[in-house]
């Protein structure tokens, strides 16, 4: 009996995995183990490790004594060298963000590996490894920052290369706000919501924080929801599709904490002041409009598996003034009266008004 699904079963894993995307919304951190001499260190035991979570990883240096870790979650970290002859050594203070991999050097000084030194990283304050411009928009801005309407995309003119877009409606209620990065046009951004393509089909528009058109479902994301926002202005060509920014959105996770939160914004008519036609002296208009949730996170087991989960919701209710003009019937006499001047073609027309005025 002759087989064939083999023959077929290979051609379609084979196409199935070129469609597969390669965006990333993870970190790394990389570096070089050196002794006092400045000489590489091949063979020392690297540990990363993330205190909130738990998760540890080692790895061995190599002969130049790099390391390098990848696909590692956003988190502050410590990285710990050690090797027989030498001290051991720890940098605290590591934050991963998805931008780029961070670069850690550590020093390895004679002596028992029982013995440790213990440094604070720091921020480079001009970046080497690449050249991409841009910056990322921490959860603590996002929070903290005043934003009309609790809206993160509002923040994302803070960035190195963005502006304002003129042709995007930034303040219409549900809509994303457009931004030009380096001169390209709104619509030529790309948006990332944890690695997963999120731009809208049919217009180019990012599928975030809308209200769902064009077939995409609305996604709202709660400020309180986000771990930070990373925007490249400027960035390389591995993500592909256009040539604007790139604004890969990272939401929370849960740690070995729990840690939670709860808002409520309120508005209405006794805190407003009066509009242009609502007179002094009359009722105000009605206005009442309350935006509030709130976020919870922590362990399902320890070490092992968390939770995050946050909800946002707004009820507004309200009246708007509307002012028309209603003509009087005197108006009505004034204008059909005897004696005025009426174009002979319409009089006729005119004398079958409702009002059943005789011109």
């Amino acid at each position: 009996m002759r087989r064939f699904a083999p023959k077929v079963l290979f051609p379609a894993i084979f196409l199935l995995a070129c469609a597969l995307q390669a965006q990333t919304f993870r970190g790394g951190i990389e570096g070089t183990v050196t002794d006092s001499t400045g000489a590489a260190v091949a063979g020392a035991q690297v540990t990363v490790s993330n205190p909130a979570t738990g998760l540890t990883r080692p790895a061995t240096t190599g002969d130049q004594g790099y390391y390098f870790f990848n696909e590692l979650p956003l988190g502050d970290y410590s990285v710990t060298a050690s090797k027989a002859g030498f001290r051991t050594q720890t940098a605290t203070g590591v934050t991963v963000t998805v931008a780029a991999p961070v670069h850690v050097d550590l020093k390895l000084t004679p002596g028992q590996v029982t013995e440790k030194v213990e440094v604070t990283a720091e921020i480079p304050l001009v970046e080497t490894t690449n050249n991409n411009q841009g910056g990322v928009i921490e959860a603590r801005q996002a929070e903290e920052l005043p934003v009309n309407g609790r809206d993160f995309s509002k923040l994302l003119i803070m960035v190195a290369g963005a502006t304002g877009d003129p042709s995007g409606e930034t303040d219409s209620p549900g809509s994303f706000g457009l931004f030009s990065a380096n001169g390209n046009r709104g619509r030529a951004n790309n948006y990332l919501l944890d690695g997963t393509d999120m731009n809208d089909g049919y217009r180019n528009d990012p599928a975030i924080n809308e209200a769902g058109v064009f077939g995409t479902p609305a996604t709202i994301l709660p400020i309180d929801a986000l771990a930070e926002i990373p925007v490249i202005s400027g960035g390389e060509a591995e993500y592909g599709r256009n040539s604007g920014a790139i604004v890969n959105i990272v939401t929370k996770s849960g740690t070995n904490d729990f840690h939670g939160s709860l808002f409520e914004f309120l508005r209405n008519q006794n805190l407003d002041a009066r509009n242009f036609f609502n007179a002094e002296g009359t009722p105000k208009n009605s206005f009442n409009n309350n935006q509030f949730g709130g976020s919870l996170g922590g362990p399902i087991f320890k070490d092992k598996t968390f939770f995050f989960a946050s909800y946002e919701g707004q009820r507004e209710h309200g009246s708007t003034p509307l002012s028309i003009t209603v003509p009087t019937t005197g108006d009505i006499t004034a204008f059909t009266g005897s004696g005025g001047v009426v174009n002979p073609v319409i009089a006729n027309l005119l004398t079958r008004n409702p009002w059943g005025v005789t011109l």
